[in-house]
């Protein structure tokens, strides 16, 4: 089966991408060797991640970005990561509508895939995806988040350029939120720029960034857009391309990759080793232990140092 995915992957066909994402999303297994197989076809791609706040123009600036990938020659895959509803387990999906225009286009493999509440996971399944994108071919793989809380920090791991996009009405929480802003972002999108406030904004953030980046990150450009009607698109397709020209240039670009890589190779030996560890005969006898707890006066120190010792 997995020689099959493998070849149906590398031949470009848009099922088996669906099939082996879909794998990846709900955690089905799919052997070590797939991944080794497609190693040497995956490392060569540009992946970017776009986050941002809800309402934002993601989608929309996603959609512009595609077509100006198309027209300099590029294959682009996209993966868009929303919530999961907790009731129902499934995607709730953003505003896909406008990228529906590339279902036939070959070029292009766009897909929506749920979080699942599983935000601990999602860096690894997003690398994982990102890794069969890159081995099908496609040069450009963009990542588009949901925008809130530990996901864009989980994108951010998988990605080489992290793109945060605001809105003109974002200035108060800009000094909240400056410290993991900063540290994840690379580029900055200040969309919707014909609302009061854009300019304002841009100036602010620029001030920030100036004094804020760390020494060896080239500073975070900022740029304004409309990205309903294409307003600073063209200016910012080459501030994509001039900042990861940049990162390429002072190390920074291949620091970013090489720790990634370390860091899957750790978190793969972790996750190995924990379900190694967790069978299901002791995930059973640990629950019917818990549930047997009818106290609080113990510590819970006290009493996994207890069950662990009765294991």
């Amino acid at each position: 089966m997995d020689k099959r995915l493998i070849e149906g992957v590398r031949t470009n066909d848009h099922r088996t991408l669906s099939r082996v994402i879909s794998r990846i999303e709900f955690d089905e297994t799919l052997n070590d060797d797939f991944f080794i197989d497609l190693h040497e076809n995956s490392t060569q791609s540009i992946r970017l991640g776009i986050t941002g706040p809800p309402g934002s123009g993601k989608s929309t600036l996603t959609d512009q970005l595609i077509q100006q990938f198309i027209e300099h020659g590029k294959s682009v895959g996209v993966v868009a990561i929303d919530p999961t509803s907790p009731f129902t387990g499934g995607a709730l999906l953003g505003d896909r509508v406008r990228m529906n225009r590339y279902t036939w286009e070959e070029k292009v493999f766009i897909r929506s895939m749920g979080t699942h509440g599983d935000l601990g996971g999602l860096a690894r399944k997003a690398q994982d995806v990102g890794d069969v994108l890159a081995a099908s071919g496609k040069e450009i793989i963009i990542f588009e988040t949901v925008g809130v809380g530990q996901g864009e920090h989980d994108v951010a791991k998988a990605v080489d350029l992290t793109i945060v996009v605001l809105v003109p009405e974002s200035g108060d929480e800009i000094q909240m939120m400056k410290a993991g802003l900063i540290e994840i972002a690379d580029l900055f999108i200040i969309n919707k720029a014909d609302r009061d406030g854009a300019n304002r904004l841009a100036q602010l953030l620029q001030n920030i960034l100036h004094t804020a980046t760390r020494g060896d990150k080239p500073e975070p450009p900022v740029f304004t857009t409309i990205a309903n009607d294409g307003t600073g698109i063209t200016e910012l397709f080459a501030g994509i391309h001039d900042q990861m020209e940049k990162m390429k240039l002072n190390g920074f670009l291949n620091n970013k990759r090489l720790e990634r890589h370390r860091n899957r190779v750790l978190g793969l030996v972790q996750e190995k080793l924990l379900g190694d560890f967790w069978t299901s005969e002791k995930r059973e006898a640990l629950e019917k232990k818990t549930n047997s707890i009818d106290s609080i006066k113990a510590s819970p120190h006290e009493i996994s140092e207890s069950l662990l010792k009765h294991e």
